[in-house]
């Protein structure tokens, strides 16, 4: 049984998205242990305490430096011993030691078709401004392992969303969330949880 921590910013809306699949067993073999915030007040903490999960705030204004909020990190997912790191919606650049300390066990949802509106600055509703200001008519979602760049790790799953013509970007991050960030997130984890995921020379392999 795998066991998740997710590690979350704001509201939690892909935390719940994990915990539905998990109750309706579209999540196979794993449970999430632990939910891991940088804010005290993410509602993503109270989603988790509605279902009896353990969870926790790591904030690395608490510590001296990157080092030290990483080997929080590590001491606090150790403790709890787990297997799988899930970033649903968390805005803290990782430390080094962290991303080497999980690698190729720590995945990301991006919103939207890597390698396009990616990278440093691309979080949240600037992804998708920059989406409608540059006219795409395709975007999307993408689930990838992490790696020591922004958003440039092995990628897992993606799904395309149709950009509508009166889109405005709170609309377009609703969609993007809806047909595409809440679906490939939880069958990213079931996919890993079931053993069908590896990674060779810088890419994922699916197992049949």
């Amino acid at each position: 049984m795998l066991r998740l921590a997710v590690f979350v910013s704001g509201g939690g809306t892909n935390l719940q998205a994990l915990i539905d699949a998990v109750h309706e067993n579209k999540i196979q073999n794993a449970r999430i242990a632990l939910v891991v915030s940088n804010k005290k007040d993410a509602y993503a903490l109270e989603r988790a305490r509605k279902h009896g999960i353990k969870q926790c705030c790591i904030a690395p204004k608490d510590y001296a430096d990157a080092d030290a909020f990483a080997e929080a990190l590590i001491s606090t997912l150790e403790e709890e011993r787990i297997d799988l790191v899930v970033l649903a919606g968390y805005l803290v650049i990782l430390p080094a030691l962290l991303i080497q300390k999980y690698k190729n066990r720590m995945i990301n949802i991006h919103p939207s078709l890597i390698p396009s509106f990616c990278g440093a600055g691309y979080y949240g509703l600037k992804v998708h401004e920059s989406v409608l200001a540059r006219g795409v008519k395709v975007t999307g979602a993408t689930v990838h392992f992490v790696d020591e760049g922004t958003d440039t790790g092995p990628i897992i799953l993606q799904k395309a969303v149709e950009v509508k013509q009166d889109d405005t970007p709170q609309q377009l991050q609703r969609r993007v969330m809806e047909e595409a960030e809440w679906k490939i997130l939880p069958e990213a984890v079931n996919l890993i949880a079931n053993g069908r995921v590896s990674v060779s020379n810088g890419r994922v392999v699916m197992q049949q």
